[in-house]
């Protein structure tokens, strides 16, 4: 006998094993992190019976020999692309908190790779999607060589074969009729592949009846035709701001693990404010995303329609459907977006009805970008009050300022500054060199949950000591998060829900809304109404148009 026979035997055995692995795991291993349960019970969770692999290998024994290879082969090339798709999903459900849509979702890769940068270096996010593509087809290839490897197996020991997929069978339409599990939301009779097949395999037809039934949905709106002197006329004679705080979620306001900095900040800013002489009542809304996609819950917000993908958005933005931004103009009010998020050209503002934007480009700033944030939000508000508030003898202002020092990845934080130092923002220069970076704070879980609670805090304490400091008697301000936090920062379990908040000093501008049962102050209830977020538009007109009017 050769010597090198044994050895063969055993490299024989070990690939065989690896290959039955490799497609093992790629069969049963959920697209959602959240469900493989944590330390020693991730052995459990793998005792799993994939029908997809029982079907093949019946399939795989009856196909004539001619068939069979280029069968084997079809089936590993698509298990690898499963793979590579299912892979993709964890990263979204981890980001997120939803699958990756292979028809509408492309476009977000740039975004995933801008997020890497900001918080990794650019060397590495290089790195990074290098080593993705590279994976992504080493996945493919390797899926189907075990493909081929294991029907090989199966097919020259088939009458053992076939005992054993008739066992396994038989035992997994026991465990499927009786539902077993034995880790809580994962049965042992798994059909995981498939359900990502289908999923995968419907996203076109899916999306296609969505845009049907989008069409439909825009088509109806009860303000269309409404005359400019019939619109918001409770608010004729106020300025009003709308800021989106960015990543503003519910979990800011009540995780107590790390919502200290945002309720003192709530705290602080509602004595300020009443000290000034305003008044505030806040709700609850459910955004149309999470984790990201703040443009969705801007257009949402604005338009009074639901769009929570990009094919929805990009149909909006090409109708003339009245955004609030757009009936504030109707009703005489100069109406000015303020964007620092905006680094290009922005062809979506002229959907909103804008008369002017205020871009990353033309807020005047001379200080360093922190991280995604171009500017720090003190100094976007010191700038609308410079551009815009405080110019003398101008009709009415509506402001959409959208604030950005909260967006991922929290780091560096700003603090704030005495108005009167914040200048062109040469000032923030030293702070953001001495502050920690995103590679430091992203090193630590505890130390992202707790630098985004202090970003938000943030936010609010440039938008309310703004509002305490220069806000008039005429001023109204409402202000909402645009969705909850990543789930590194919130768990997979999170709500979409985001605080909304209407301050004013003229008590009658919230007597327009004491039916909506909102919380009085800065902080919602835990209770208060939770309204969808695309609701809100036809809610704010009617309360403040002539159907509003309480007398």
């Amino acid at each position: 006998m050769s010597p090198t026979k044994p050895y063969r035997r055993v490299l024989r055995h070990l690939t065989t094993a690896f290959a039955a692995v490799l497609v093992f795991l790629a069969l049963i291993v959920p697209d959602q992190i959240f469900r493989l349960p944590p330390g020693n019970s991730v052995s459990t969770a793998l005792l799993r019976v994939p029908v997809e692999a029982l079907v093949a290998g019946v399939i795989l024994l009856l196909l004539p020999r001619r068939a069979r290879t280029p069968f084997a082969a079809a089936l590993g090339v698509l298990l690898g692309l499963l793979t590579v798709v299912k892979l993709v999903d964890i990263g979204f459900f981890a980001v997120l908190a939803r699958r990756f849509d292979p028809v509408l979702d492309w476009a977000l890769f740039d975004d995933g790779f801008n997020f890497m940068t900001d918080s990794l270096g650019r060397a590495s996010a290089i790195g990074i999607a290098i080593g993705a593509v590279a994976l992504a087809a080493l996945l493919v290839a390797g899926m189907t060589w075990a493909v081929l490897r294991l029907s090989g197996i199966l097919t020259a020991h088939r009458v053992g074969a076939w005992r054993g997929l008739g066992a396994v069978g038989a035992a997994w339409v026991g465990l499927f009729a009786m539902s077993f599990q034995l880790i809580g939301g994962i049965p042992v009779a798994s059909h995981t592949a498939a359900d990502l097949a289908a999923h995968t395999a419907l996203a076109l037809p899916n999306d296609l009846a969505d845009r049907k039934r989008f069409a439909e949905e825009i088509a109806v709106d009860a303000y269309r035709d409404r005359p400019g002197d019939q619109l918001l006329t409770a608010l004729k004679d106020k300025d009003v701001i709308v800021s989106f705080v960015e990543s503003y979620g519910r979990d800011a306001v009540e995780n107590p693990a790390f919502n200290a900095p945002v309720v003192a900040s709530l705290a602080q800013n509602s004595e300020k404010l009443a000290a000034a002489g305003f008044a505030s009542r806040s709700g609850w809304l459910t955004s149309s995303t999470a984790g990201g996609g703040s443009w969705l819950a801007h257009a949402t917000f604005l338009s009074g329609l639901w769009i929570d993908n990009e094919q929805r958005y990009r149909s909006l933005v090409a109708t003339d459907r009245l955004t609030l931004t757009r009936a504030f103009g109707h009703s005489g009010h100069r109406t000015v977006g303020v964007e620092p998020g905006i680094t290009f050209a922005w062809p979506e503002g002229k959907f909103y009805g804008y008369d002017h934007i205020y871009d990353a480009h033309t807020l005047g700033y001379n200080g360093p970008a922190f991280s995604w944030s171009t500017m720090p939000d003190q100094y976007v508000m010191s700038a609308f009050q410079k551009l815009e508030y405080a110019k003398k003898d101008r009709g009415r202002l509506l402001a959409e300022i959208t604030l950005t020092s909260s967006h991922t990845p929290w780091a560096p934080v700003p603090t704030m500054l005495d108005w009167d130092r914040v200048g062109d923002g040469s000032v923030y220069g030293p702070m953001e060199a001495a502050a920690d970076s995103p590679q430091t704070v992203w090193k630590d879980n505890d130390r992202i949950k707790s630098e985004y609670a202090r970003s938000i805090a943030y936010s609010i304490d440039s938008l309310l000591s703004y509002m305490a400091k220069y806000g008039r008697d005429d001023l109204v301000m409402v202000f909402l998060g645009d969705h909850q936090p990543a789930p590194v920062v919130v768990g997979q379990n999170a709500t979409h829900d985001v605080p909304i908040t209407i301050v004013a000093k003229d008590p009658k501008v919230l007597d327009r809304i004491a039916s909506w049962g909102w919380t009085d102050g800065l902080k919602p209830a835990p209770d208060a109404p939770n309204w969808r977020m695309d609701t809100f538009r036809d809610r704010f007109l009617a309360a403040y148009g002539p159907e509003g009017d309480p007398h």
